[in-house]
């Protein structure tokens, strides 16, 4: 008989519930890993925030959760969290923390009519950080943005087993490939967490084949380097069961149940440190 798997316990943290795309990947990568999930509903969208409000937010919410759920590495599976705070979240924490980023360095690796798309959040195409990845992985590529306002709401109703309607999601593609140039895309990368579960939808309506990169495999190969290389194992006692956690209240908690079953989650419960301030 061989030696037990490393057991190692991860918290997924996200604005809303479209980080269980990365949840998702890191059960199919690490099967034996437990993940607690920690989504700031009191705050979502976090586009509408001001940067310097989201950072102290997010640096002070996830420092008490890691002291409460004591996580072996942090997964910050959300690209506007992780565009604004991984450093600030890096310099406080004493635990790895593993981001997710639009996948402008893959598009430039894999695109050969060297155009390519970017699907976003209207406030992760706004920061510099888009322009910045751009300049440095990408600089011969021409990227065209479209941060769309509506994808997140429709992945979110997708999650939960609502039935989207082709032309929402049509109306958010044209927008992307009209755009001057749009014509030449061969790569769409995905930069918000939400769209994997628009994936198979942009995939069926999207009027050619293209490549589309998602990052939420890339993120869990990551976490699994993490904590092969820089953590290590915890010992062979049965650990607590795995929690979904929010700072408010969902509006269709049913639903939600349902739809975390699938993932190994059992009910939600509120988490409002009193660090914590909306």
């Amino acid at each position: 008989m061989g030696s037990p798997a490393p057991s190692y316990r991860c918290l997924a943290f996200d604005s809303g519930i479209g980080g269980m795309g990365v949840v998702q990947a890191l059960r199919d990568t690490l099967p034996n890993l437990t993940i607690d999930y920690l989504a700031d509903t009191a705050l979502f969208p976090y586009g509408e925030q001001p940067d310097d409000l989201l950072t102290h937010r997010i640096v002070t919410l996830l420092d008490a959760a890691c002291h409460e759920l004591r996580p072996d590495v942090l997964v910050i599976a959300c690209n506007t969290a992780s565009t604004i705070a991984l450093p600030a979240l890096r310099e406080r924490l004493s635990i790895p923390v593993v981001g997710c980023v639009p996948p402008i360095r893959w598009a430039g690796r894999v695109s050969t009519t060297r155009t390519v798309g970017l699907l976003s959040t209207a406030a992760t195409a706004r920061r510099p950080y888009v322009l910045d990845l751009h300049r440095q992985f990408a600089s011969d590529c021409r990227l065209i943005t479209h941060g769309a306002r509506g994808l997140a709401d429709l992945a979110e109703r997708a999650f939960l087993g609502d039935d989207i309607p082709d032309a929402d999601v049509e109306q958010e593609l044209a927008a992307l490939f009209s755009q001057p140039n749009g014509d030449e895309i061969d790569t769409v990368g995905l930069g918000c967490t939400h769209y994997t579960f628009l994936l198979p939808a942009f995939e069926r309506l999207a009027r050619r084949p293209l490549n589309w990169l998602d990052p939420a495999p890339a993120v869990a190969r990551q976490v699994r380097t993490v904590l092969e290389t820089a953590v290590s194992p915890r010992g062979p006692e049965m650990p607590p069961p795995q929690r979904l956690l929010m700072t408010s209240a969902p509006f269709n908690a049913q639903r939600l149940e349902q739809a975390v079953s699938r993932l190994g989650f059992s009910g939600w419960s509120l988490f409002r440190p009193v660090s914590v301030t909306a």
